[in-house]
């Protein structure tokens, strides 16, 4: 008898025949930058591998290293330049794939391990309606209201249709660059309710699906991509109001060394660029006001992230409130649609 995990996965890919058509390549573990990969079957179940030439049936565990820009099987010694895995026929497959020392996650998909200069590059490729799910899961707030939820569903499915090709060898990433992303959520978690009551359905702006952006909280008000100093390439953002954040502000505060801070300006690019050398926790969000203290300059600001479309702390106060997913989607993307795909 399935588990109900697995139920859970079979339900989600079988969601119309537009889902079986849809698959999505995301690369995962990628922060970690491994070097060594150990993928294991789940629950006494097969993995079948090509490494090279050789078809191996794995019930256990492969060690898969990086060894002068190629792919060594631990194991056995076989060498590669790529190892896939899947079900035996080409199908979606129940697996770990783990960063020795480091995290394991469980995936539902087929598998990839590519090798390049300085790490191995892992590729999950999944069903569309899966990958919303556990996007869903992995992004939204505790305890967001449903209605929330299916706005978080919406917003992601239309990122991940209309998004593709921001990375090299895959369409997306499994971090906060692309969408962060866990293993699927079981039949009965709320994520999975909100992937399947909207399943097939985006939010498209002239008729067309949009790479919907979003963020954790906006401090009050949402940002337009030409405040932030970004070019529009369709749809424009609109700054909005945000009624639940500006009530309940998510305050920060820090300090940056004076030299550190040279150039920064109210951009995202700007505090990309800081974030990156001096930590993400350096410039939280893009509002905020400055002041020099010394050779410090201190950052007071409201809100986490770009502040770019949904806010999701904002979006669970809407819903609280009684707003449908609907109405939340139509506040913080005004000028859009929600239809299927």
């Amino acid at each position: 008898m399935k588990t109900s995990w697995m139920v859970a996965l079979l339900i989600l890919s079988a969601q119309g025949a537009y889902s079986r058509q849809q698959r999505v390549h995301i690369g995962v573990l990628g922060l970690f930058h491994p070097r060594e990969v150990v993928i294991s079957p789940v629950r006494d179940g097969t993995l079948h591998c090509s490494v090279g030439e050789d078809r191996l049936a794995v019930r256990e565990k492969l060690r898969v290293a990086l060894t002068r820009r190629a792919i060594t099987i631990l194991n056995s010694g076989r060498s590669a330049e790529t190892v896939a895995c899947d079900d035996g026929a080409g199908g979606a497959v129940e697996f770990m794939a783990a960063v020795p020392g480091k995290l394991s996650r469980r995936y539902f998909g087929t598998l990839t391990v590519k090798s390049e200069e300085h790490e191995l590059v892992v590729i999950v490729t999944m069903e569309l309606e899966i990958a919303v799910a556990s996007i869903v899961a992995a992004e939204s707030p505790p305890d967001a209201p449903m209605e929330a939820l299916k706005a978080q569903a919406v917003a992601a499915r239309s990122f991940l249709l209309a998004g593709k090709g921001r990375h090299a060898d895959f369409d997306f990433c499994d971090t906060t660059h692309c969408q962060f992303l866990r293993q699927p959520p079981e039949s009965g978690d709320p994520a999975f309710s909100a992937a399947t009551a909207t399943s097939g359905l985006v939010l498209a702006y002239r008729g067309e699906p949009l790479a919907a952006m979003y963020s954790a909280s906006c401090g009050g008000r949402t940002h337009s991509l030409s405040e932030l100093g970004i070019a529009a390439r369709g749809y424009p953002y609109y700054a909005v109001d945000c009624k639940y954040c500006h009530e309940h502000p998510q305050k920060w505060v820090t300090r940056i060394a004076a030299s550190d801070a040279a150039g920064l300006a109210p951009t995202e690019a700007s505090r990309l660029q800081l974030a990156r050398k001096l930590g993400w926790k350096s410039v939280p969000g893009n509002s905020y006001s400055s002041h020099s203290e010394g050779d410090q300059l201190v950052l007071e600001g409201t809100g986490v992230g770009h502040g770019i479309g949904l806010c999701q702390r904002g979006a669970a106060g809407m819903a609280r409130e009684g707003a449908s997913f609907q109405q939340i989607l139509e506040h913080y993307y005004p000028n859009t649609e929600v239809k299927p795909y």
